[in-house]
Parts: C-alpha cells; sequence; structure tokens
C-alpha cells in the first residue's frame, strides 16, 4: 500500500471512530482525533503546501478566533490545564488540512454516525436496566451523553432518509434501528435540554429536505414524529421531568427559589444578564465571574445555588457575562461559518446534469446539524464548557467538510466548498 493511500484509509478509519466510539468509551471521541492528529503530523510533506479551498480558510478563522477567545482565560489561578481548550482548537487545524488532501469516504462517516447512536442508546440501558441508575450518563454528563446521543440518532435519520434508494433493506433496517436507540439513549438520560433543541431542529431537517428534494410527503412524516413525541411525553418518567419542570418554573416564579433544576438555570440566567448589562463589551472575565458571583451572593442579590457551577447554563448569557458581547459574536461566528459553507446550495448538492447527489445533500445536511443542534443545547447548557462538547465539534466538522469536498471532486464538480 503507498503512503498516500495508507493516510486516506488512516483519514477515513478517523471519520468512523470520532463519532463511532463518542459514546461507546471514556472519551471515546478523542480516540479518532488522536488517529487524526498522529496521521497530520506524519504526513505534513504531503499536505503542507496543498491549496485549500476557501471553506477551510473560513473555518479555521473561526477556530482561531474562538481559540483566541479560551486563551483570555489562561492564567495562574487555573494552572496549566487553562491552556487545554485553546490548545485542542489549535491541534484540530492541521487535521484539517490533512483531511482536505486525503478526503474521507462517506461510507465511513455513515458507518462511524449509525454506530455511535446505537452506542448511545445501548449504553443508556445498560447503566438504567443493568446497573440501576436513575438517568444514563455514559462515560460524561447525563445532559452531555443525551444530548451527543440525540443528535448521533438524528443525523442517522437524515442519512436514512436523503438516501432512501440507495440502501438495501438490511441497511435501512440498521439506520432505523441507531435512530431509534440514538433517540432512546436521551430519553434515558432525561436530558431536557435535548428534546428541546430536536423540536428546533426536525422542522429545519424536514423542510430542507422537501426543498431539495421535493418530496412533500415528508410533512406527513413530521407530522407523524411529532405525535409519537406526543405519545412519549406520557412516559412515565418522561412526564414526570416535565411536570417537575413546571412546578420548578413556578415556585421560582412566585418565591426566586433557585434551588431546583429549573429554578438554577432561571437563576443563572438573571444573574449573567444583570452582569452582563453591568459590563457589556468585553465582561468580567472567568476569574471575575466567580469572584463576582460571589459577592453578589453575600450580598443577598443573587440565589446561592449559583456559586454550584462555574457557568451560566446558557451559551450565550454565559459569553456575555465573562467576555461581553465580543464573545458573543465570536461565538455566532464560530456557529455561522460552518452553518453558511455547509447550507445546501444547488451547487453543493447537484451534479452536472444538475440532478441532485443524495450523498452530498446528507453531508451538507449533518454539517448544518451540527451548529444548530449546539446553539439549541446552549439554550439550557454550556456545551462547550465540556471536553465532549468541544472535541466532537471540533473534529465533526472538518471531517463532513472533507468528505463533501471528496465526494464533489470525485463527481467532477467544480469547488464549491
Amino acid at each position: 500500500m503507498t503512503a498516500r493511500r495508507w493516510y486516506g484509509r488512516c483519514a477515513s478509519i478517523g471519520a468512523f471512530m470520532v463519532p463511532g466510539l463518542a459514546l461507546w468509551l471514556p472519551s471515546g471521541y478523542s480516540y479518532g482525533a488522536v488517529l487524526l492528529l498522529l496521521a497530520a503530523l506524519a504526513s505534513v510533506p504531503m499536505w503542507w503546501r496543498s491549496p485549500a479551498p476557501r471553506a477551510v480558510w473560513w473555518l479555521t478563522a473561526a477556530f482561531v478566533a474562538m481559540a483566541g477567545l479560551w486563551t483570555l482565560d489562561v492564567g495562574t489561578a487555573w494552572g496549566m490545564g487553562s491552556m487545554e481548550r485553546p490548545t485542542k482548537y489549535l491541534l484540530a487545524l492541521p487535521c484539517m488540512v490533512y483531511l482536505m488532501t486525503f478526503a474521507p469516504r462517506a461510507a465511513w462517516l455513515w458507518a462511524g454516525i449509525a454506530v455511535g447512536a446505537v452506542g448511545g442508546g445501548l449504553i443508556g440501558f445498560y447503566q438504567v436496566g443493568m446497573r440501576g441508575l436513575e438517568r444514563a450518563n455514559g462515560y460524561t454528563n447525563a445532559i452531555q451523553y443525551g444530548d451527543l446521543s440525540m443528535l448521533l440518532g438524528l443525523m442517522s435519520g437524515v442519512v436514512l432518509v436523503a438516501q432512501w434508494r440507495r440502501w438495501s433493506a438490511w441497511q435501512r433496517g440498521l439506520l432505523a434501528v441507531a435512530v431509534a436507540l440514538g433517540m432512546a439513549g436521551c430519553v434515558l438520560s432525561q436530558s431536557r435540554g435535548g428534546w428541546l433543541a430536536l423540536a428546533l431542529l426536525l422542522p429545519v431537517c424536514v423542510w430542507l429536505l422537501v426543498r431539495t428534494t421535493g418530496q412533500r410527503s415528508l410533512y406527513w412524516g413530521l407530522a407523524a414524529l411529532a405525535f409519537a413525541a406526543a405519545a412519549l411525553s406520557q412516559v412515565p418518567a418522561i412526564e414526570r421531568r416535565l411536570d417537575e419542570a413546571r412546578q420548578e418554573v413556578q415556585t421560582y416564579q412566585e418565591r426566586g427559589d433557585g434551588s431546583s433544576s429549573v429554578g438554577q438555570r432561571l437563576a443563572h440566567w438573571r444573574l449573567a444578564w444583570e452582569m452582563g448589562r453591568d459590563r457589556p463589551l468585553i465582561g468580567w472575565g472567568r476569574a471575575g465571574y466567580i469572584e463576582e458571583k460571589e459577592r453578589r451572593v453575600a450580598a443577598g442579590q443573587a440565589h446561592p445555588s449559583v456559586l454550584e457551577f462555574g457557568h451560566a447554563h446558557n451559551e450565550v448569557l454565559d459569553l456575555f457575562a465573562k467576555r461581553g458581547l465580543l464573545g458573543v459574536l465570536l461565538l455566532m461566528v464560530f456557529y455561522g461559518i460552518p452553518l453558511a459553507i455547509f447550507w445546501p446550495t444547488a451547487a453543493r448538492i447537484r451534479d452536472g446534469s444538475g440532478k441532485v447527489d443524495n450523498e452530498s445533500l446528507s453531508l451538507c445536511l449533518v454539517g448544518v446539524l451540527m451548529p444548530l443542534s449546539y446553539i439549541g443545547f446552549g439554550l439550557t447548557q454550556v456545551f462547550l464548557a465540556h471536553n465532549s462538547g468541544n472535541m466532537f465539534y471540533l473534529f465533526m466538522c472538518p471531517l463532513v467538510l472533507a468528505a463533501l469536498h471528496g465526494r464533489r471532486a470525485r463527481m467532477g464538480c467544480a469547488r464549491t466548498v
């Protein structure tokens, strides 16, 4: 096997491992990332001078901007660990250029997404059914685990529907199982934020599929899924969680009780908004945020429950308080650039004859799901405060971009990514 072929195979294996092992193992998303980084460093002479499409430079700019934002947190108070997050963002950059040179096959990515979704459900059933945990949490926390399981399940559903005619009966069955188990993992985690994100994502996915394929029957599928979700909400564990949320909102509104799960989030949001308004341009900084919280709690201006977490349980409000409008703007760039480069335009999803290429469409839709899902997750969780949230985004975006670039190149299409 030639060196070029070997590095191409490593790229495809990495495309399988990043989503495929994400929920099966502790830090499962890191194994594929390490493989890609090692392959990128070993093959530097082969990709160093390779031309890259504009999308790579835009995505690089987004990653570098966020790395710079996280570098503002570096300080003696946090030790060497404060460099961990910005370092990961910068280490993803050589992997991106390597992947564009040795584009992974989309089939490996599809397999990894399906296997990852299956893992989310099976780990959840094992932890709840065999170990007796009240909430499945995988090898991270229940919210991160449930949200990623739902995302992998939804991605499997997009791949199933967009390429329906391509798949044989057994492949359709396996992808359907992946969808079901991915959603089951979210249910077993009892993560309410995941379902909120799903309510935002599903209509967008269906609308894009109808818009690009003309299959209006998909709207009936969306209606069926909405009916299934309504029925699922009657499952005792889910119904209990929804009732708890309603009661906790009412209790917070009536008595300002921030000790409950929802009440604590509302207390965090209110405090973060007030702190952000006090320093709207550059915020309080990470250390200043914690110190100011302690001062306001001591002065009776905030509920003591806000001291239990170092973030505000909302991605935008957290950055608004810590880094002001500058931080919010960079976060929007971080999500907006992938959304723009993956949006399924005709130039990205059609072949030379003008016919929709379903694999290109699937890659665009999976790419669009990345920033949109993180925006949804970020409504009730600071997803980027966790290693799983950072690593999955940092490597899935380049993998999908490289697979799309490779697909378009093999079809003989002009560069559109």
